[in-house]
């Protein structure tokens, strides 16, 4: 039976829940319901042994019988409060580099590279929780599939790496196009001015354990802006599949149970045609087998 993983807000708190049989049951509430007392109530504590957890809650889900539901149309917190690091893959998607105006898209032309988000300040989940950078006059958007890491990683083979994969989330990575150039110095782009700003990062709704995705490598994943259908893609358009990506993190660093990869976007991103974000502006995103959720794009933040 396949469930996914949630974190909402109740009595202005987050509480860690799974979705079964379409109701949620706040993780604490399971711990008690079955005994087990060494049950992480949040969402991110179950990557301590997410393996062991995982197969825990499987089992949970046959045994619902007398645990009561939380509420329906709570709202929808970003399932992992917070992942220990936040990684993105930059330009891996082969129409997306075409928009970009890249020429030479063949893999062998390309290398894979990545870029850091902080967590704590990048991460937020849907509703009224995108802040308009300072600064910005093209604020741009890019749906994107996320991996959670469920197991340390370290110089994993292609092979072996998608065994490594704990779940997976949907993602949208905020961008300011403008912020990020430099064409005055050696280095050309500023990814951290670009990409690292606060609330850059919205995910969501729901974690979905690896088991449950099917082919990874083959979702679909649509994004809006005000009602208008933006992009839509599917995963099998990466230059660089998603095995391939933990395997070069994981020799570059350790990865750790819980931290997020952001995959990379297929086309239909504004910077093309010159079309950014503005306050007000809806951001909704679907993504195949996991759900879809929204923001909305506020003032800045003083």
């Amino acid at each position: 039976m396949s469930f996914t993983l949630k974190t909402v807000a109740l009595n202005d708190q987050a509480i860690g829940c799974i979705e079964c049989n379409g109701n949620n049951y706040a993780l604490t509430d399971l711990a008690h319901h079955n005994h087990w007392l060494d049950l992480p109530t949040t969402v991110i504590g179950l990557f301590a042994d997410w393996a062991g957890n995982v197969t825990r809650l499987n089992a949970a889900c046959a045994n619902l019988a007398g645990l009561t539901p939380l509420p329906p149309n709570l709202s929808l917190l970003a399932p992992l409060q917070y992942p220990g690091k936040l990684l993105c893959a930059g330009a891996n998607y082969y129409d997306h580099n075409l928009e970009m105006g890249v020429t030479e898209t063949r893999k062998e032309a390309t290398r894979l590279f990545f870029f850091f988000k902080a967590p704590l300040n990048s991460v937020v989940g849907p509703g009224d929780t995108v802040h308009m950078p300072l600064g910005t006059q093209k604020l741009d958007w890019e749906v994107e599939l996320a991996a959670v890491i469920g197991k340390r990683a370290r110089a994993v083979s292609v092979e072996s790496a998608l065994d490594y994969v704990g779940a997976y989330t949907g993602a949208i990575d905020i961008s300011c196009r403008d912020l990020g150039r430099a064409p005055d110095t050696f280095y050309k782009i500023d990814w951290m001015a670009a990409k690292a700003h606060d609330d850059s990062c919205p995910i969501g709704p729901c974690l979905l354990p690896a088991q449950f995705a099917g082919d990874a490598q083959d979702l679909g994943l649509k994004l809006w802006v005000n009602g208008e259908l933006k992009q839509n893609g599917r995963t099998s358009g990466m230059i660089y599949n998603i095995a391939e990506q933990i395997a070069t993190l994981s020799r570059i660093m350790t990865l750790h149970p819980g931290d997020v990869i952001l995959t990379g976007t297929p086309a239909g991103v504004g910077a093309p045609k010159g079309i950014f974000l503005r306050v007000g502006d809806t951001v909704a995103v679907e993504f195949e087998r996991i759900g879809k959720f929204e923001v909305c794009i506020q003032p800045s933040l003083p």
